[in-house]
């Protein structure tokens, strides 16, 4: 464990690389250019051995990244909103094909090329309609630099876990943030070299002059309907699995809630300390982060005490809102929901967040 102070794409960097990430390819785009930068300065070096390659586009590097994931190498790529729409072909083929690969978006504002600042407007898109077909991904959103540190991580191993790409979501402001950080251990030569070894089961590992090269398909079976139906059914079974196993959420200060405050990403942060003034002043408030998006942590609201409860205050930098009709449809108009919203660029304010919190809240 080493503990440094690092910028929040370079950290997400560095902790891909020491949970046996040896291939990146990607695409420079504000606000995420420090991954690959850092990943072209980490990856030659001695005790990394690694292979960093910049396409020619973001559709070329989500390519790249089908290819090296098929051969069973810990393979990530990163980009920034439109960057991820460009590759949202190749993610479905990836999902299709069942890969172990880690893609980070670092959101800024849209729609279309939008802005370079941060945002939080991806929501949808990556929790769901991350590509055509339907499918979904496990949805990371850290709120912190050492958040996107242990989930970067903790990614690799879910997606050999559930052989199925996962998502992480940062906003333009988490990557650009500098914070003290403690790094996570290198996965060991060995650790790689064993897992490479396993993957050799399905993984595409070179012909090498034999009649026996494996091939990976890329979900359809040429077209089978039959047999796509069955994959589909695998999937679904998959992600209804998911909401069992995979759900992750923070409740601050909730017990004794009459009013909610729920957010994810950076927003869930400015939020925590606006929760910590409002109690200051004699406000009961609590605080409902989803650390996880998808699959969403549906439990979290439904163990709310609605007969107490004034209302849901929902704060995320996306106008209009996307995160808040996932609480709107968990909620079931049990309680008033509001919004408190930023978009384009701008970044949330603790101030805002209190003063839509006093106006649901009503008198004391």
């Amino acid at each position: 464990m080493e503990k440094v102070f690092m910028k929040g794409c370079e950290a997400i960097a560095e902790a891909a690389i020491r949970a046996g990430c040896r291939f990146f390819a990607g695409y420079p785009i504000t606000p995420q250019n420090e991954i690959p930068e850092y990943f072209s300065r980490r990856m030659p070096q001695p005790d990394v051995r690694g292979v960093y390659l910049q396409g020619e586009s973001e559709t070329a590097s989500a390519a790249m990244l089908f290819g090296a994931g098929a051969t069973g190498t810990r393979s990530m790529t990163s980009s920034s909103s439109c960057g991820i729409s460009l590759m949202s072909e190749a993610i479905g083929w990836m999902a299709g094909s069942c890969l172990p690969v880690v893609i980070c978006n670092v959101v800024r504002g849209g729609p279309g090329i939008g802005s370079i600042q941060p945002a939080q407007q991806d929501y949808f898109q990556a929790t769901k309609a991350s590509g055509n077909g339907g499918f979904r991904m496990l949805v990371l959103a850290p709120s912190t630099v050492q958040e996107a540190v242990d989930m970067t991580y903790r990614a690799f191993d879910l997606a050999q876990k559930y052989m199925y790409p996962v998502y992480i979501l940062c906003d333009g402001f988490t990557g650009a943030m500098m914070e003290p950080v403690v790094l996570p251990e290198m996965m060991s030569d060995e650790a790689i070299a064993a897992e490479k070894k396993k993957n050799e089961s399905w993984a595409v590992t070179g012909r090498k002059g034999a009649a026996k090269g494996k091939r990976i398909h890329c979900g359809t079976r040429h077209g089978i309907p039959s047999t796509l139906e069955e994959k589909n059914i695998a999937d679904w079974k998959m992600y209804e699995q998911w909401k069992i196993d995979e759900v992750e959420y923070e409740c601050y200060k909730t017990e004794d809630a009459e009013l909610i405050i729920t957010a994810y990403g950076v927003s869930a942060r400015i939020s925590r300390s606006a929760v910590d003034i409002l109690r200051n002043e004699g406000y009961k408030v609590g605080l409902i982060r989803p650390i996880k998006v998808h699959p969403f942590p549906e439990i979290a609201y439904e163990q709310l005490d609605y007969d107490k409860l004034r209302g849901i205050l929902c704060a995320e930098m996306s106008i209009p809102p996307q995160f808040a009709y996932d609480v709107e449809a968990v909620v079931r108009k049990r309680t008033p929901i509001a919004t408190c919203l930023r978009s384009g660029g701008e970044i949330i304010e603790r101030s805002a967040i209190i003063d839509a919190a006093k106006r649901l809240y009503g008198d004391k």
